[in-house]
């Protein structure tokens, strides 16, 4: 085993994959300067740099997925696809379907996400269960270094096109540039777990669609994604002095849905709470809600998730996003 910063990991199985596979191209703003290391090893003919003009490279990746090539095109916040949605939304996640299974679109598109740090809310969005909504797109969120590496390469390995979005807070290129500064004095609620591990020698896919349990628990179910597992377990740790045995649930994938493993959970608990950095409305909170009720299944229920637009102040986006103190709140309610 190997240990390695969570980016990192991902352009390690990045360029694991583009040696086995010469199809595998990377283009995206401040690409040249981001994925140096893999600009280097295979040139500016696989590794390039774009303007800033989400609608036009987004669209030159699926044109160029639909022609035989695998892109991974970079879009420099997951808040910037409402500029280019439309390559996605009506073209990308729906030539399959159209074509009657002859065509698709193998495009990666690569983003971070998530707040926590003070830019407020066009830049510090998640909107996996935007994006989660529309059929056919495939959207992925890791919580560790491993499972960040894995899933990019079975992204790589998927025929259609996949959402790969990697938390801020767990990306050290990007905790390395909103330290920069004049942020010098600023406090971030980093999950070291999550920023950091253990990672293979060679990358092999992780399952997408498969959820993980990374804590056994009888009382609650805690389900999540991204740095909201981190949170979770964070909270599972500090409610057990009170009695209180939680578990953890991390989706790793947002579309497709692990349902079994969903269901499966909260049947052994009787409670689900479910940790969603994303918008409560419309969102991945309600449809694990609706998941588990389909399947029959009686609990009891509650969420943190974002409510509203994200503030640019610290203090107030502090007491809007999900955190420790109102998941341990939210347990303790549910457990009454």
């Amino acid at each position: 085993m190997r240990t390695m910063f969570f980016s990192q990991a991902i352009d390690d199985a990045l360029a694991q994959a583009m040696a086995d596979d010469p199809h595998i191209i990377l283009f995206g703003e401040d690409t040249l300067m981001l994925r140096r290391n893999l600009l280097v090893r295979f040139g500016p003919r696989r590794v390039r740099g774009t303007p800033i003009s989400e609608s036009a490279f987004l669209g030159a990746g699926v044109a160029a997925a639909m022609a035989g090539l695998r892109p991974v095109v970079e879009i420099y916040m997951v808040d910037f696809l409402g500029v280019c949605i439309d390559a996605l939304l009506n073209h990308a996640a729906k030539i399959e379907a159209f074509s009657g299974g002859k065509w698709n679109a193998s495009v990666v598109v690569r983003a971070p996400c998530g707040g926590g740090y003070g830019d407020g809310g066009q830049h510090e969005q998640s909107l996996w269960g935007w994006l989660g909504h529309i059929p056919g797109l495939t959207v992925l969120v890791p919580s560790t270094p491993a499972d960040a590496g894995g899933l990019m390469l079975a992204a790589l390995q998927h025929d259609g096109p996949v959402l790969f979005l990697e938390h801020k807070l767990l990306s050290e290129i990007w905790l390395e540039f909103l330290g920069s500064g004049a942020r010098h004095t600023v406090q971030f609620d980093i999950p070291a777990e999550g920023a950091k591990g253990a990672v293979p020698i060679k990358w092999e896919p992780v399952p997408i669609g498969k959820a993980v349990l990374k804590r056994a628990g009888g009382d609650v179910t805690i389900v999540s994604v991204g740095v909201g597992v981190h949170r979770a377990l964070e909270t599972a740790q500090a409610l057990e002095s009170e009695g209180i045995s939680a578990s953890v649930l991390d989706l790793r994938t947002v579309s497709p849905l692990d349902k079994t493993a969903v269901c499966e959970a909260v049947a052994q608990t009787g409670h689900l709470l479910v940790v969603d950095e994303d918008y409560e409305g419309f969102g991945l909170s309600g449809e694990l809600s609706a998941v588990v009720l389909e399947a029959g299944i009686s609990c009891k229920y509650a969420r943190v998730c974002t409510q509203t637009t994200i503030p640019y102040a610290r203090q107030m986006e502090d007491k809007i996003l999900p955190n420790k103190q109102r998941i341990c709140a939210s347990v303790r309610q549910l457990m009454q």
